[in-house]
């Protein structure tokens, strides 16, 4: 693969992480966008010591100067930016009449304003500069409710990216841009436990194991090589798409008998 850089929001920690060092083990010089400024190094020394490189940049998504900025960075530093993946996401659960505007608005301004600000910049140098692909992170909760409940904001926000990429895969498609999300199951990631109490983690997890028709959650690693391959020319017919890795959630019924 000829040298090529890439962004990934919400790389830290979790999915993020683990697309950030697979892509730098392949090859691409990765841009590693996260709040934490800890995880964020450590990122990107995870991905040196796969054998590539990277570089961290510490922001909020929801900060429109300081998103332009990083991709400004990443597009005039090093080789063409030709990748995002924006995985950048919080969930804050509660019922529906329990929400405050507060609360929703904040899971709206990082799971969709943020993604949206990110894609906004990575487009236009993507577009003068011959395309790319771009991949954003997906739910099932942008299909189907969580029995547990309490998932109004997230579900909403999800739905949303489900849309916008179907939006920008035909919009940019001339441009040489293809966009595409993952959607991942439940995945051993802090995400994960966000809204779940330190001493019922355990309980859920044996919970969550037995729904999930393969019967486990997935690693972070699992998730990152679809979006690797999303990534990748190997998928350059690829775009519109929303790419189910999930343990098989979204086709399971609820109904037992």
């Amino acid at each position: 693969m000829s040298p090529r850089s890439l962004v990934v929001t919400g790389a830290a920690s979790g999915i993020g992480r683990a697309v950030a060092v697979g892509a730098a083990r392949d090859g691409w010089f990765v841009h590693v966008l996260d709040l934490d400024p800890d995880g964020a190094a450590a990122t990107v020394d995870l991905a040196r010591e796969s054998g590539g490189d990277g570089r961290a940049h510490v922001l909020d998504v929801t900060d429109a100067a300081a998103v332009a900025a990083a991709v400004g960075t990443a597009a005039d530093s090093g080789p063409p930016l030709r990748g995002l993946f924006a995985g950048a996401g919080i969930d804050v659960g509660g019922a529906a009449h329990e929400l405050e505007p507060a609360t929703w608005r904040r899971v709206l301004d990082v799971n969709v304003t943020g993604t949206f600000l990110v894609v906004r910049e990575v487009l236009r140098t993507m577009v003068a500069d011959g395309g790319g692909s771009a991949v954003l992170c997906g739910s099932p909760a942008a299909t189907v409710g969580f029995a547990a409940g309490g998932a109004t904001a997230y579900g909403a926000s999800k739905g949303a990216i489900s849309s916008m990429v179907r939006t920008l895969a035909v919009d940019y498609a001339r441009h040489g841009v293809r966009v595409n999300a993952i959607v991942p199951g439940p995945t051993e990631t802090p995400l994960m436990w966000a809204n779940v109490p330190a001493d019922e983690v355990d309980a859920t997890r044996a919970q969550i194991e037995r729904e999930v028709p393969l019967g486990r959650l997935a690693r972070p690693e699992e998730i990152a090589e679809p979006v690797l391959w999303l990534l990748s020319d190997r998928s350059s017919y690829t775009t519109g798409s929303l790419v189910g890795c999930d343990g098989g959630v979204l086709a399971k019924s609820s109904i037992s008998v």
